[in-house]
């Protein structure tokens, strides 16, 4: 497997969701598959996965993938209206730690175009239309950084370290969805956080809870 260069996030290494998504489907495309990175995904490289590992070429351990019990972690839906409003709040357009990200970096015109804003109780919300060529990892990018923003501030940036996703189905290519999200905990440097995608109908068609890791100071 490889992580294309299109699907980075911070610089030089994949989008975590992305990433996490495509380890996934070497084990389940669907899940509820937990995936922990142990290193930054690299890109354009070769990957192997056995034995729940997946090494880079040198033998790193770069993920480990296992299977999981159902994922509980909905994040309530908003509608669509209130989401648009929320991402033109969006952080990111003003401070964002990796701009050039797959799914909410401001700077990547072809990316998911994913910009959560906060809501009045915490919690993230976003539109996203989804893509041409929609699989399973596009649902996992999807659920990736609307839990992140719930946690990430300016001068303190976060990275996925863990997350256990649950596809229940796939949007169609230009469905007009919307994706949650919310912190539920954390303490230090570790934030656990829960995102849910919903469908043009309100249909839940993924959620997932992950931990997030803030990077300590330059």
């Amino acid at each position: 497997m490889i992580i294309e260069s299109r699907f980075h996030g911070p610089d030089g290494s994949g989008n975590g969701g992305w990433s996490a998504g495509i380890f996934a489907a070497a084990v389940d495309d669907r899940g509820p598959v937990e995936v922990t990175l142990r290193k930054p995904p690299p890109l354009e490289t070769p990957l192997t996965v056995a034995d729940g590992e997946v090494r880079d070429p040198d033998g790193q351990v770069i993920a480990q993938v296992r299977r999981v019990e159902p994922v509980d972690a909905v994040v309530p839906p908003v509608d669509r209206p209130t989401a648009e409003a929320a991402a033109k709040a969006y952080p990111g357009f003003v401070d964002h730690p990796f701009p050039g990200c797959y799914v909410c970096g401001p700077a990547n015109p072809a990316g998911l175009r994913i910009f959560p804003g906060r809501l009045p109780d915490g919690r993230t919300a976003a539109p996203f239309r989804a893509p041409a060529g929609v699989v399973p990892a596009t649902v996992w990018a999807a659920l990736d950084c609307p839990g992140g923003w719930a946690v990430i501030a300016p001068g303190r940036p976060y990275v996925l370290g863990r997350i256990a996703a649950q596809v229940t189905a796939l949007p169609r290519p230009g469905d007009e969805c919307v994706v949650t999200g919310a912190m539920v905990g954390g303490s230090g440097r570790k934030a656990e956080v829960h995102s849910s995608l919903y469908g043009p109908d309100g249909a839940l068609l993924g959620q997932a809870r992950a931990t997030w890791i803030a990077l300590p100071p330059a």
